[in-house]
């Protein structure tokens, strides 16, 4: 079976998109429009065959931090980290549904925190809100909610995000979009020989140590458990 195809809507009704920043965001904070106009029109594609998207949008502190003129990409604290978030956010949003709109589809924005999907009871009101919008024919926007979170109760990036958004809207599969071209062997800026790992059948203590030493996250996909 080709690799793509296990992410076709026959084979995986409901499918995870994860966006970093790197890809969503320019040097200089805009959003690359074109280059999202593009992505979006694919997921629509998706969408009209039949298949339910949600997305995990990085991007918010990035664009907020440029608004705002912080040093850093507003990365320089929490706290401005939170207040790029929640200026960021905003023009994010937008930005999301005034392309989704233009194929017809809504978008829903969601913001949760690692306790929202720890806690149990909080955890199954997420479920029951992405299976809500599913049914709907929304496609949720989902992103962390930074502008409450502290370190202690971080996802830390948001390809964790992603996996525990899968696991919660019952996904088939996640797909990580990034920079980076995919899980290394080891951290290919720090180590020349690192090569490059197409696919990755099984999650072995290997794998998980590959992972460890800053060779992922990556432009790749895996399935959802």
């Amino acid at each position: 079976m080709n690799r793509a195809d296990r992410f076709s809507h026959s084979l995986c009704p409901r499918l995870v998109v994860k966006i970093g920043s790197a890809l969503l965001v320019d040097p200089a904070g805009h959003v690359r429009r074109e280059w999202l106009a593009g992505v979006v029109a694919d997921l629509a594609d998706a969408h009209a065959a039949g298949q339910r998207i949600i997305v995990v949008s990085s991007g918010a502190i990035a664009l907020g931090a440029r608004r705002l003129g912080l040093p850093a990409g507003g990365r320089a604290s929490l706290e401005d980290a939170q207040a790029a978030a929640a200026t960021g956010q905003i023009a994010l949003s937008q930005c999301w549904s005034e392309l989704l709109a233009s194929h017809g589809l809504t978008a829903a924005q969601m913001l949760v925190t690692l306790d929202d999907l720890e806690d149990r009871r909080r955890y199954l009101n997420a479920s029951a809100t992405f299976n809500r919008l599913l049914a709907l024919g929304v496609v949720p926007v989902v992103n962390e909610n930074d502008t409450v979170a502290t370190e202690e109760i971080r996802f830390g990036d948001n390809d964790r995000l992603a996996a525990r958004v899968a696991q919660a809207s019952g996904a088939g599969g996640v797909i990580l979009l990034s920079d980076v071209d995919g899980l290394y062997t080891a951290n290919p800026q720090r180590d020349p020989s690192a090569s490059l790992i197409e696919e990755v059948p099984v999650l072995d203590e290997a794998v998980m140590a590959m992972a460890d030493t800053g060779s992922a996250p990556a432009a790749w996909a895996i399935r959802a458990a």
